[in-house]
């Protein structure tokens, strides 16, 4: 029996290189990026490059947890734990999701206008996106929409966070902004807002119309998701907000 042990091994139109120039890297199923970064195969029966990086997410996906939500937090450690996985191929890895994350973390610059709910999130990933503790943060707008900066408002743990209307407003009043957008985060990675996100945006936007500084919107990030509940409710509808 013959074993493809090297990308290389494969037929042309089956290598994940010349798949990804061809189609781009959205194309290729996440063994075969997988097996972009490893080069060669081998591990349990001398798999290929492409069945190596099968293995190794059917290895992380035990118990249950999703392969690419274990991906994401994954350590040298359990990543050798895998066999056909050396030092090499690990940290290989490792090095892709770093490179990863901070390409998505990273910040706009200041006064750039938060435009849409995707800016307003790609804005606060950093503080928000991946935390293992629930965060409370604002965007700071000024009349434009641009983004004069963001601010951390409260840290809680890692089922719930507190958030007090006076805590919010006072932040935004102190670095003069005239706008103003707030976001947390779920750590569960589930986006959908629960019954005390409502409660907290309809007191939000109370005091937002009190004050004459809009909420633009409330964002709940996660597991590189996120939800508009400007877009997703009509929460705005009844207490209207000046643009």
């Amino acid at each position: 029996m013959t074993y493809c042990l090297r990308v290389a091994d494969l037929p042309t139109s089956e290598r994940p290189r010349e798949r990804l120039l061809a189609q781009g890297a959205k194309g290729l199923a996440t063994a075969e990026l997988i097996a972009i970064l490893l080069g060669t195969g081998q591990g349990p029966g001398k798999l290929s490059a492409v069945g190596l990086g099968q293995y190794i997410l059917q290895e992380l996906s035990q118990h249950g947890r999703d392969a690419l939500e274990v991906l994401r937090d994954v350590n040298a450690q359990e990543l050798m734990q895998v066999p056909g996985v050396g030092p090499a191929k690990a940290t290989t890895i490792l090095a892709a999701i770093e490179l990863g994350k901070r390409a998505f973390q990273s910040r706009p610059l200041e006064r750039i206008p938060m435009d849409s709910p995707a800016a307003a999130a790609a804005a606060l990933s950093n503080d928000l996106m991946w935390q293992t503790q629930e965060r409370f943060a604002v965007l700071l707008l000024d009349v434009k929409h641009r983004l004069i900066g963001t601010q951390v408002i409260t840290i809680g743990t890692a089922t719930e966070t507190l958030a007090h209307p006076r805590d919010i407003f006072r932040e935004v009043i102190r670095q003069g902004a005239t706008r103003v957008i707030v976001a947390h985060n779920h750590p569960s990675g589930n986006v959908e807002p629960s019954t005390e996100d409502i409660v907290l945006t309809r007191q939000l936007l109370s005091g937002a119309q009190f004050l004459g500084i809009p909420l633009l919107d409330h964002l709940i990030l996660g597991n590189g998701d996120h939800c508009s509940l400007r877009q997703t409710t009509a929460l705005w509808n009844e207490v209207p907000q000046g643009d």
